[in-house]
């Protein structure tokens, strides 16, 4: 302390109120420091702990698969209006209750307002009963230009839906709202995706389609399953994929990890990856095991590995099983197709989907 100060305060008598002053002055700034400098570490733990959390999140799988849906149903939204309007009327199949406006150039006597029956028949002059169920507006149009032949020349016959049949379609699975919708008109897949409010957090990124087929060799009827690829539909605005809706037609949106097995097994169909490794055998085994007629050294998996074309890779199934061969883990969206020996099945490459047993797979070609 400077001598003069200390010689005036003695002097004063007030040396010992400014000892006092000057102690609680330091002990304060002391202080002030130490929380500072508890502070500043505090707030970089903190940071750290968030980064941290954010890293976590960012590379788990769950919160990929969020991120993965919201780019989906964003997409949705954004294609659903443009991809739409690659269709028209004229893709839309006549069905029972549809009230139809049919008429004639020039031929006032034959227009009329006709309601299709529930057997799909409808009742016309001069040609009676006509089958107008499961057919498209130009279908129909042709079929009773061809039966007025007869009675007129060249006849031109234009058919309008003036009303439409209540459509039951099902929308099940990983969207948001699953149930069984009512609509009217032509639907579409992005339609009825939009409808049950987008794709929910766990949805994966395939979409299969369950449509009642016609009558197989045997006369029983099949159940057809389309596969739409929606990364192909959504993401690269693949047009071709938003197919048409049929009465009766089921949706369901799977959730990731999913792989299909068909061919010559007991439970053809689609199935999910469990836990961390699913192999080729286990994928056999929740197929419910191959039939008498497999061939057991003939079975395929082919895998999307992001490229135009699949990669085929061939399996023993009796190597494996005898242990000369590893057991090849499955991948989400791998197909595996096991060849019967009564027969072989033909993987036949068109322009955006595939044809095999009763599957129509969508998106990149095999």
């Amino acid at each position: 302390m400077n001598l003069r100060i200390q010689t005036f305060l003695e002097r004063t008598g007030d040396m010992k109120k400014f000892k006092l002053v000057f102690n609680n002055e330091f002990m304060l700034s002391f202080i002030s420091i130490v929380v500072f400098v508890l502070l500043l570490l505090t707030s970089c733990a903190s940071n750290d702990l968030q980064s941290n959390t954010l890293m976590e999140l960012n590379a788990s799988p769950a919160n990929a698969s969020s991120a993965k849906t919201a780019e989906l149903n964003y997409a949705l939204t954004e294609q659903n209006v443009s991809l739409r309007k690659a269709y028209s009327i004229s893709d839309y199949k006549i069905g029972p209750e549809d009230l139809l406006e049919i008429d004639t150039f020039q031929v006032q006597e034959l227009k009329s307002t006709v309601r299709v029956s529930a057997q799909g028949f409808i009742k016309l002059p001069l040609v009676e009963k006509v089958e107008a169920g499961g057919l498209t507006v130009s279908e129909l149009e042709a079929v009773i230009a061809a039966k007025l032949e007869k009675y007129v020349k060249e006849p031109v016959v234009s058919v309008f839906v003036k009303e439409y049949r209540s459509q039951q379609i099902s929308v099940l699975g990983s969207v948001k709202d699953p149930r069984v919708y009512y609509a009217t008109g032509q639907k579409y897949l992005l339609d009825m995706l939009s409808l049950a409010g987008g794709l929910s957090t766990d949805a994966g990124s395939l979409c299969i389609i369950q449509r009642k087929g016609g009558p197989d060799s045997e006369g029983k009827e099949f159940v057809e399953k389309i596969i739409i690829d929606l990364d192909e539909l959504l993401i690269n605005g693949r047009a071709d994929l938003n197919i048409p809706m049929l009465s009766g037609d089921i949706v369901q949106v799977p959730k990731s990890g999913i792989f299909f097995v068909d061919g010559a097994v007991r439970a053809p169909g689609e199935y999910q990856l469990k836990g961390k490794t699913t192999t080729f055998t286990q994928a056999i085994s929740m197929a419910k095991g191959l039939d008498y007629s497999a061939l057991h050294s003939d079975m395929k998996i082919y895998r999307d590995n992001g490229t135009p074309e699949r990669e085929i890779i061939t399996v023993d199934y009796e190597s494996i099983l005898g242990g000369e061969s590893p057991d090849i883990p499955i991948r989400e969206r791998d197909i595996i197709i096991v060849e019967s020996s009564g027969f072989k099945r033909f993987l036949n490459t068109v322009s955006g989907s595939l044809g095999f047993g009763s599957f129509r797979v969508g998106g990149r070609p095999f």
